[in-house]
Formats: C-alpha cells, sequence, structure tokens
C-alpha cells in the first residue's frame, strides 16, 4: 500500500494557520554576548630526580650490578 499524503492533520484544531489578528510576533533576535578569552597557565619545567643529557634521557651510569647491555651480573654460587 502506497503512502498518500494526509491532509486530514488540517482539519484538526491548532494545525490549521492562525487568522493574521491572532498571529504570534516574531520572537526578538537573542542578545550577543561577547566571550571572555581563557588566559592560559603559564608553563612551568619541572626538575626531574635524574639528571638528564641535552635529548631529555637520564644520562647513562655505570652500576657495579650491572654488564654494559644493562643485564644483571649474577654471583656465582659458593
Amino acid at each position: 500500500m502506497r503512502d498518500k499524503k494526509d491532509n486530514a492533520t488540517i482539519d484538526l484544531p491548532g494545525f490549521g494557520q492562525l487568522p493574521a489578528h491572532e498571529a504570534p510576533e516574531p520572537a526578538p533576535e537573542p542578545q550577543r554576548r561577547t566571550r571572555a578569552r581563557k588566559v592560559a597557565l603559564k608553563q612551568v619545567q619541572l626538575e626531574l630526580l635524574e639528571p638528564t643529557d641535552a635529548t631529555g634521557l637520564p644520562v647513562w651510569t655505570r652500576d657495579a650490578g650491572l654488564d654494559l647491555t644493562g643485564l644483571p651480573i649474577w654471583a656465582p654460587d659458593n
């Protein structure tokens, strides 16, 4: 079955056109407000716990318990 245009809603109260003397006045234009600019927070450089090099990576230090690859040195069992 095909849908056909429903003209029955025009006959219902409240759906017809209002007479010219009852037409509502157009709504006033909303007042435009200027937005306050958000002030950016000042960024602070945090100090790291370990000293770093120019790239920002921790400075490599030699540890007696590690070999050159960073793996632990196992003591022989006695």
